[in-house]
């Protein structure tokens, strides 16, 4: 195990600036989520950990020691990638111990430790079958069974799940997770899965743009979101966000979306005279929408669309001209395209500066 520590970290090809200069500490035996949209730079900062690309400007330390200009051989690193990368004429022991061979392990320590990996990863009925007899969650175990064989410091992970479908994606999830509980390797780990982000990680980076956007817990991450990006970003379905207008009503502050009032926390109440007036974004994740059942302030909305998975019930819904998602627990008896009644929990709600869609007030 060992920390990691990027200090202004940069990375362009020629003019083109991949990694602005980034700050990072990545502790000792964490499991830390590297998570954005497609081309943010987050798998370049995880080549650049693994010495497949070289730095151009910035310092990575491991356990406080320099390794910019060290081989990828020589990091103590171990990767993951997203395509197996596995060779199609080895059998999967031989794959899991090829590393160990070609350092001159022992063959009775190689057997070993294929062994006890292949058993962490139940795949050790597997080890004499090639690559081309085993099911895409099978090639990933046996890729992430080579990974651990070696017991390196730090352990990468390249978007290791995006080509299994739904319920091999769950399952691996729970082993690399499982994994990491009992080994405790300091791990960093990419996706563009937030689902993935928040159920795997002890701490997520968000990256935008070559910038690390906001990092910290995953609750402290979706709870409370520096911005609109992050916000609508983090979280499945999606924040809802309304533009509108801080104002008053009978005396209380409140956000004025066109047709729409909604009330401000208490809380708030004191700060919220300050920016009297002034254009906002207020978030609402789909869960702090509901159904009301008795008569409301708010006109009602349309519904667009109903999703039903058994367990919760998702419904697309037009109000007053904002299209939004609202989620419920169970299933809902609404019928398309039929007026629906909707109130919010007042303590959800999240307050954004419309221009910069940065965070005005702290909702929790």
């Amino acid at each position: 195990m060992a920390s990691v520590e990027l200090v202004k970290v940069a990375k362009h090809y020629g003019r083109m600036q991949v990694l602005k200069p980034l700050d990072l500490s990545i502790e000792d035996g964490s499991f830390t989520v590297l998570v954005g949209p497609s081309g943010c730079g987050k798998s370049t900062l995880l080549r650049l950990l693994a010495g497949l690309e070289s730095v151009s400007d910035g310092e990575i330390l491991l356990d406080n020691r320099k390794i910019n200009n060290l081989d990828p051989a020589d990091r103590d690193i171990a990767m993951v990638f997203q395509s197996y990368a596995l060779y199609p004429h080895l059998t999967v022991a031989e794959n899991m111990a090829f590393h160990m061979q070609v350092k001159r392990v022992s063959k009775a320590e190689q057997q070993s430790k294929v062994l006890q990996a292949a058993k962490v990863l139940a795949i050790d009925h597997l080890l004499q079958r090639l690559p081309k007899d085993l099911s895409g969650g099978q090639r990933q175990r046996v890729a992430m069974g080579r990974a651990l064989v070696r017991s390196p410091k730090v352990f990468l992970f390249d978007e290791p799940l995006s080509n299994l479908d739904a319920q091999l994606r769950m399952e691996l999830r729970a082993e690399i997770k499982a994994v990491h509980q009992q080994f405790r390797t300091t791990t960093v780990y990419v996706t563009h899965d937030q689902v993935e982000a928040m159920t795997l990680a002890d701490r997520i980076v968000v990256m935008k743009d070559g910038f690390i956007v906001q990092q910290g817990q995953p609750l402290e991450i979706y709870d409370r979101p520096v911005n609109t990006f992050v916000a609508r970003f983090i979280g499945s379905p999606p924040m809802n966000l309304f533009n509108g207008v801080v104002s008053e009503r009978h005396g209380q502050p409140c956000v004025q979306c066109d047709a729409l009032t909604f009330a401000l926390p208490q809380k708030w109440w004191t700060a919220a005279r300050n920016i009297m007036g002034q254009p906002v974004t207020l978030g609402l994740r789909p869960h702090d929408i509901v159904i009301s059942v008795n008569d409301n302030p708010h006109p009602p909305g349309t519904l667009r669309l109903l999703e039903v998975t058994g367990e919760s019930s998702l419904m697309h819904i037009d109000w007053c001209g904002f299209a939004l998602h609202v989620q419920c627990a169970g299933r809902v008896r609404v019928s398309v395209d039929a007026p629906v009644l909707l109130d919010i929990r007042v303590d959800g709600v999240h307050l954004f500066a419309a221009e910069s869609g940065e965070r005005l007030l702290e909702s929790r």
